[in-house]
């Protein structure tokens, strides 16, 4: 099942012809993979402070399919696609009035603080099941 999220589209996110800055995607994204774990339990600053460890992106690929513009109103669709003991894989589709504008299919690897792989938490596991 896809967690949903929406945005409105700011000036700060736009080029000067009113169009959505590439890299901006990427922040839109994470924005709403932080959220799917919020939804899920999970704050990922508490996860740093008392489990002592976070996520890192390992792998992404982007497909931009049409440009969000300046005042859109647009929606995140994440979805869990795997799941193994040290990575979530994952693909997100930022909409705009239900016409895909990027896919984004990302792969999370959970550190330690010296940035060595670890497993996820169990709990987090159990819940991506």
């Amino acid at each position: 099942m896809a967690h949903t999220i929406d945005y409105r589209i700011y000036y700060e996110d736009t080029d000067a012809a009113g169009i959505v800055y590439y890299a901006n995607y990427l922040k839109f994204a994470e924005r709403a993979r932080t959220e799917w774990l919020r939804k899920l339990g999970f704050s990922q600053m508490h996860m740093m402070k008392h489990d002592g460890i976070g996520f890192v992106v390992r792998h992404c690929e982007m497909d931009f399919l049409a440009p969000a513009k300046l005042d859109d109103m647009i929606t995140i669709e994440t979805r869990l696609q795997e799941v193994s003991k040290v990575r979530m894989k994952m693909q997100q589709i930022i909409k705009c009035n239900k016409t895909p504008l990027t896919e984004i299919n990302v792969t999370l690897a959970c550190i330690n603080e010296k940035g060595k792989p670890v497993r996820l938490p169990q709990r987090l596991l159990d819940k991506c099941k």
